[in-house]
C-alpha cells in the first residue's frame, strides 16, 4: 500500500524524494541552514523543482555551499558563476549571495551560530500547522513577516517574507505537511 503524500509534490520522483526525506525536518546545522537560504534565494520568482533539479550545479558552482569561502568571493568568482550555465544567472541573486554570506558571519559571530538565531523566532521548536490540503498553506506569517525584516536590516537580500516562510518550511521550522501525510507524524 502506498503512504498518503502532500499533494504538491505527487508525480515527479525528486520532487517525492525531496519530500520524504527533507522537507520539513528541522535543520539545526548552520551550513545546511545556508544552503537552504541559497537555494530559497534563487527560487524566488521560479518553481522549487527548477531550484532542485540545479541543486547540484549550485553545489559544485558555490564552493559545497562553503559560506566562508562565498564571503570572500570576488569579481572573477562572480564573472565564473555568471557564465555558469547550470545554474540561475541571475547577477542580483548572485550577488545576494555573496553579501548574504557575509551578513550570515556576521550574525554566527552575534549569536554563536545562525542556528541559534533563527531558531530562536520560533522558541527553538518546530511550529506544528494544521493543513488539511495544499490550499491552506500560507504564503507568509507574522513570524516570516518579522524574520524577513530582521533578516533585511543586518544586511540580507533577497529575503522577502514569502521566501523565509519557504526557508521556515523547508528546515522544519514550521511542519506544513498535510495531516494525513505520512510524514506529518515523523517531523
Amino acid at each position: 500500500m502506498e503512504k498518503h503524500k502532500c499533494k504538491w509534490c505527487v508525480g515527479d520522483t525528486l520532487y517525492e524524494a525531496y519530500h520524504d526525506k527533507e522537507w520539513g525536518v528541522p535543520v539545526y546545522d548552520d551550513a545546511k541552514l545556508f544552503e537552504f537560504l541559497i537555494l530559497e534565494t534563487f527560487q524566488a520568482g521560479l518553481s522549487w523543482i527548477t531550484i532542485l533539479r540545479k541543486r547540484e550545479n549550485f553545489r559544485a558552482a558555490f564552493d559545497n555551499f562553503d559560506y566562508k569561502k562565498i564571503a570572500q568571493y570576488q569579481q572573477d568568482k562572480f564573472d565564473v558563476l555568471i557564465e555558469d550555465a547550470g545554474i540561475i544567472r541571475n547577477k542580483l541573486k548572485i550577488k545576494a549571495t555573496i553579501s548574504n554570506a557575509q551578513a550570515f558571519l556576521k550574525i554566527q559571530n552575534e549569536f554563536g551560530s545562525f542556528s541559534k538565531y533563527i531558531w530562536g523566532f520560533v522558541e527553538g521548536k518546530p511550529i506544528k500547522n494544521i493543513r488539511k490540503d495544499i490550499k491552506d498553506l500560507p504564503a507568509t506569517t507574522a513570524i516570516s513577516d518579522i524574520l524577513s525584516k530582521d533578516l533585511k536590516k543586518r544586511g540580507f537580500k533577497f529575503v522577502g517574507s514569502t521566501v523565509i516562510y519557504a526557508h521556515m518550511q523547508a528546515t522544519g521550522m514550521v511542519n506544513d505537511h498535510e495531516i494525513d501525510c505520512f510524514r506529518y507524524n515523523e517531523v
